[in-house]
């Protein structure tokens, strides 16, 4: 009995890892550049976060995120870096989401583009479904397993949008989705996805509340580009 229950087991993630390579090959088709984070909370070293961009469909939006991760553009109008170095998480719900960017004041208030202080929204093209959605009903056998194991279905997760205060108003603050927000579609551009370090993701997760004050302070120790 036990020797068939491990059988399906490895049958199971078998069936699991085919279905998630393919959909990482898929995801990565849409990937332009790969950048990180590595994210400290109160001083510790909580890991690396990678992120693919989607250039090809979002351009601008990916550009500005990359420049904003290497600092590559100096100085802003602002007088302070443009850079995400060093900048918090200042935004964190859990259930929802994670929100970071804003390196002049650190408080959502603040924040700067590459282009200038705000620049427009370039299109609503990639959702917050995630491209290339798994087509998984609810019963099947794999997201049993996933739950069983501790795995999500992770296209709808991960993903990176532009925050906002209204049409036309991004900057340099953004957020990183922890559920499925396809009610933001059409309202925020959505131009990227975690690749790996999620887990890190959910630890930055676990330090907010439901007014999105963080619990501790969570810092982008460092940022930067990574090769394709």
């Amino acid at each position: 009995m036990a020797s068939k229950v491990l059988l399906s087991l490895v049958l199971i993630f078998s069936i699991f890892a085919l279905i998630q390579a393919k959909a990482t090959k898929d995801n990565l088709k849409e990937v332009t550049h790969k950048v990180y984070f590595d994210i400290e909370i109160d001083g510790k070293s909580a890991g690396r976060v990678v992120m693919g961009l989607f250039g090809n469909a979002v351009p601008k939006t990916a550009e500005n995120f990359r420049a904003l991760c290497t600092g590559e553009k100096g100085v802003g109008k602002s007088g302070k870096p443009l850079h995400y170095k060093g900048s918090k998480f200042h935004r964190i719900i859990p259930s929802f989401m994670i929100q970071g960017g804003d390196f002049t004041l650190g408080d959502g208030r603040g924040g700067e583009s590459i282009y200038g202080e705000k620049f427009a929204d370039e299109n609503f093209k990639l959702k917050h479904t995630g491209p290339g959605k798994a087509l998984l009903s609810c019963n099947h056998p794999t997201l049993l397993f996933e739950t069983v194991a501790g795995f999500t279905n992770s296209l709808d997760l991960g993903l990176m949008s532009m925050a906002n205060s209204g049409r036309d108003t991004n900057g340099s603050q953004f957020f990183i989705t922890t559920v499925t927000t396809s009610w933001l579609d059409g309202k925020h551009v959505v131009f990227g996805k975690v690749l790996s370090g999620m887990d890190v993701i959910y630890k930055v997760e676990a330090e907010g509340r439901q007014n999105g004050t963080p619990k501790s302070k969570v810092v982008i120790a460092d940022s930067g580009e990574l090769p394709l």
